[in-house]
């Protein structure tokens, strides 16, 4: 079993800045953990790594789909065990990196995750339910097959829901039987945490930089691509309140305060993904000096893997 490094919490806490750190004192590279930085065109309203800090250390699962592209979890997994394997072939550490939980947890627990296709038919009636009945009577659907997943979806997203409901018509069986688990590597778990008031003022900084960076201009463009804003790409933090900003549903500042809102509550999702109590996680204040002790922790524990061997 190969050794992996894995950086994770709430979006906002520094990942990127600590990785980067880690993967120049590691001799390492970089494998993205996030559900929106796969797609290309897509840079500003999901903090991408710089093309400064692409060429620092290399990082791999960024711009791999376009916006209007299917990307699954399990194509997700996939691409991320090969680039572990590649990188390890090569003498060189890992650095899983983000806050996508279920990205995170489908490499670090070895989920064996069904591939069933999409079908797109299906998918377009169960939105249309859930359209006309409301998401919870989409839930309720879920519950009554599945419960656990059931539990474990928030009932707003749609999205998950109907995949869920997906899988299970496709198999047989459900959704949440089919996640099992088996443990592929040996690994270290770092966690970025900080006080929940500092952490909504430091999104709210990153939502007025992205506005400054030209987060409008950068979901202008994605229309005038011809991706529109119906792919579920875009309705990801920023790009979904953008969008309805140049359709003139709502005005920009609206925009701005909804995805700052809607970002928090990300934020506390996560904090349900990477559970403080969590002891798998080394957990380290983002605010006291988060690179040196993740550094003190990182080359311990890979002088030890590779001790052992």
């Amino acid at each position: 079993m190969r050794e992996l490094v894995a950086i994770v919490g709430p979006t906002a806490t520094g990942k990127s800045d600590l990785a980067l750190h880690l993967a120049q004192a590691l001799d390492a590279e970089i494998v993205g953990a996030d559900s929106r930085q796969v797609y290309r065109f897509m840079d500003i309203g999901t903090a991408k790594p710089t093309a400064e800090q692409r060429a620092a250390a290399p990082h791999h699962l960024i711009d791999v789909a376009d916006p209007d592209e299917d990307f699954s979890l399990a194509r997700y997994q996939d691409m991320a065990l090969r680039a572990v394997e590649d990188i390890g072939a090569r003498g060189r550490s890992a650095l899983l990196v983000g806050g996508s939980g279920l990205y995170v947890w489908s490499v670090l627990a070895g989920m064996r995750i069904p591939h069933v296709p999409p079908d797109q038919a299906l998918r377009r009636e169960l939105e249309e339910r859930a359209a006309r009945h409301g998401y919870m009577a989409l839930h309720q659907e879920l519950l009554e097959r599945d419960p656990e997943a059931a539990g474990r979806i928030d009932p707003r997203n749609v999205r998950r829901v109907v995949r869920a409901l997906e899988v299970c018509q496709a198999t047989g069986t459900p959704f949440s039987q089919l996640y099992r688990s088996e443990p592929l590597f040996r690994t270290l778990i770092i966690g970025l945490t900080m006080e929940r008031d500092d952490l909504y003022h430091r999104i709210d900084r990153r939502v007025e930089d992205m506005m400054r960076r030209g987060l409008v201009a950068e979901v202008d463009g994605l229309v005038a691509r011809g991706y529109g804003l119906d792919p579920p790409a875009m309705s990801s933090l920023g790009y979904r309140y953008i969008g309805r900003y140049l359709q003139g549903d709502i005005t920009l500042d609206e925009a701005v305060q909804h995805t700052k809102h809607d970002t928090h509550r990300l934020a506390r999702k996560q904090y349900a993904w990477f559970r403080p109590n969590d002891e798998r996680i080394h957990w380290l204040d983002a605010a006291e000096g988060a690179n040196a002790q993740a550094r003190h922790l990182a080359e311990g524990f890979l002088a030890g893997e590779r001790a052992a061997r």
